[in-house]
């Protein structure tokens, strides 16, 4: 018998990493278990965006988070983050994804 899959949204936020601990925060405030954090590298409309290696924290450097909630939650989490696209770099995407949740 296969597993049972829940309907779920995956969430990827991408943008500069001094948003690191405000996106920590605001998932804990909405009661998100769990999510993947990691440093990234791109081009986008706010140029080259390295990886943290210029030795200066949060310098030109991205991070991304991913995190599987419902389709409530995401809705929530793009309505906070939104206002911070007038001072950052940052991009949000959502996938209706089926998953194997606890």
């Amino acid at each position: 018998m296969p597993p049972q899959l829940k309907k779920a949204v995956l969430l990827t936020i991408v943008g500069e990493s001094v948003l690191q601990d405000r996106l920590m925060q605001l998932m804990k405030t909405l009661g998100v278990s769990g999510y993947t954090l990691t440093q990234v590298q791109g081009v986008g409309s706010h140029g080259v965006r390295m990886s943290d290696m210029s030795g200066v924290a949060g310098y030109k450097s991205n991070l991304e988070l991913k995190t599987v909630v419902s389709e409530n939650v995401s809705d929530q989490i793009l309505i906070e983050i939104n206002a911070y696209q007038a001072k950052y770099a940052l991009i949000a995407f959502r996938q209706s994804v089926e998953a194997l949740l606890d």
